[in-house]
């Protein structure tokens, strides 16, 4: 292990940059200053001597430099002082909540071009659902070895654009790691231990519409692996073995997108449900034959779906029943005519069983 002093240059071993030392949480966790200015902890097992401070500065720390906490913390729990070097007297202190003291974290994948699912390129985002600062990497897996596909530092309650990529490049991000440190600017925090955990991506879920779905983090459906939750690493997921996509288009088009976004989780709109039965929907159909019937009910499905069209994403079950499948069918008919930019799928099993159909309207 490198015996690194409070201005040495370093560079980091298992990803990309480096910086000067600038001081020591424990004996585990060096502050290192990369080139932007900002304050990184880093395992010092991490860390590669490119360059020693001095023999007049070694073992000690310049008047203008802060050197932290040296103390071994002896429970997980333990508060620990983080006082950063850089000035932050005019930084925006990120807005904090209750359950935000325990760690969230997830990717995110979403479709560009949600009703062309078979060539669509996708977006990554890296979302953290906590009240902490996170030093980041997010690897893939290529050729028995690990690329680093982006590192760098997010805010508290923060989603940050990662990557575009398209389906040539899904089998590259079949098995992917993301590893990050967690940490507080300018007060006390509770010790976090290092995380790092491996997923599996299922890339056959990429070319199957209802794998997206609702979420709490974003206004449209998306696939979320999450890698922590509640402060607790999820052991190997099989996101499993499928396709994720290519690499970063132009530089260009994604610095148009906003790279980091302060997360608003949105509230989720409650399913409609609407039983098309003929006996609940009238007292008696003395009268009426088969085609008299189905086209009352056809009748009301379209009232409930003109009445919702402008819902985005709202969703409506409606109950048909198994039988010989006339109203189902019926009903799929109506959808290609008049609504053809809604997204319909058989509804729970566990809820209906085969006789009903969700529709979500786009």
């Amino acid at each position: 292990m490198n015996k690194l002093s409070v201005g040495d240059n370093v560079r980091f071993l298992n990803t990309v940059g480096g910086g000067t030392v600038k001081g020591f949480l424990n004996k585990q966790l060096a502050v290192v200053e990369d080139e932007h200015g900002f304050d990184v902890p880093v395992l010092i097992s991490e860390c590669v001597l490119v360059e020693s401070a001095g023999n007049e500065k070694l073992g000690q720390a310049p008047e203008d430099q802060t050197v932290l906490q040296n103390k071994k913390p002896s429970q997980d729990n333990m508060a620990v002082s983080f006082k950063p070097v850089a000035k932050t007297e005019n930084a925006e202190i990120p807005e904090e909540t209750p359950e935000g003291e325990n760690i969230t974290v997830c990717l995110a994948f979403l479709p560009t071009d949600m009703k062309n699912i078979n060539t669509t390129p996708y977006e990554c985002y890296f979302v953290n659902d906590s009240n902490y600062y996170l030093f980041f990497n997010y690897m893939s897996r290529e050729n028995n070895s690990w690329k680093s596909r982006y590192s760098g530092s997010v805010e508290p309650n923060t989603k940050i654009f990662i990557e575009e990529f398209d389906k040539f490049e899904l089998n590259n991000l079949e098995k992917v790691c993301v590893q990050f440190i967690a940490f507080k600017h300018n007060k006390q925090f509770r010790f976090k231990n290092p995380c790092s955990v491996e997923l599996r991506i299922d890339t056959v879920k990429f070319y199957k519409l209802h794998c997206f779905r609702e979420n709490d983090y974003f206004e449209d459906d998306a696939l979320i692996y999450y890698v922590m939750q509640d402060d607790l690493p999820v052991k190997e997921i099989l996101v499993s073995a499928g396709d994720l996509e290519r690499i970063v288009k132009e530089k260009g088009q994604i610095e148009k997108r906003p790279k980091r976004q302060r997360i608003e989780k949105r509230k989720k709109s409650p399913v409609i449900e609407i039983d098309l039965h003929i006996d609940e929907l009238l007292d008696t159909t003395t009268g009426m034959n088969s085609a008299d019937i189905l086209e009352y009910q056809l009748k009301k499905f379209n009232e409930v779906m003109s009445e919702h069209i402008n819902d985005k994403n709202r969703k409506i079950v409606f109950i048909h029943g198994k039988g010989e499948g006339v109203l189902r069918n019926a009903i799929i008919k109506e959808l290609k005519k008049n609504y053809p930019k809604c997204y319909h799928q058989d509804a729970s099993f566990q809820e209906y069983g085969y006789g009903a159909t969700m529709i979500t309207i786009k």
